[in-house]
């Protein structure tokens, strides 16, 4: 099934685009996190994690509540483009599986220009759009981001 691709909420990129420290944000903070279709965003006034979390799949089965880092997250600038960047994120799915989500959530775990916990962005995980159903034990949940980026700026 083909995802959705990434929004980036309003305050999320003036965020971007305002915070001193963001080159020198740490790697290791971003989280990706899977939450339920409870969760109706609302790009024109969404920014923290805070407005999503409490739909977040519970910790257990293989999903780790406040997600995981995609590894390799940076932020590079070529011939005038600006690409935010990170890794495919797994999760093996255990005991009865990893339940049904709907959007996947980019965040950073900290304070970036006095948020705290600022999102990044967010996607469908089925474009449909619908619920990705329940990952079975023994399985892998496998979300690889577009190869041009999470994030490019021209």
């Amino acid at each position: 099934m083909a995802s959705g691709p990434f929004v980036v909420p309003n305050l999320a990129k003036l965020n971007f685009f305002s915070a001193t420290d963001l080159l020198s944000a740490t790697a290791a903070n971003y989280r990706l996190a899977l939450v339920t279709n409870s969760w109706v965003p609302a790009p024109t006034t969404d920014e923290l994690w805070a407005v999503a979390s409490a739909n977040e799949l519970a910790n257990a089965n293989g999903y780790t509540t406040g997600g995981i880092n995609p590894g390799s997250i940076a932020l590079t600038q070529a011939a005038g483009v600006v690409k935010f960047t990170g890794n495919a994120v797994v999760w093996t799915a255990s005991g009865s599986g990893i339940p049904a989500w709907r959007y996947g959530v980019l965040y950073y775990l900290g304070t970036l220009n006095g948020k705290v916990n600022p999102l990044v962005a967010y996607f469908l995980g089925d474009s449909t759009p619908a619920d990705v159903p329940l990952t079975t034990s023994g399985n892998t949940l496998t979300i690889t981001p577009n190869a041009s980026g999470i994030l490019t700026a021209t």
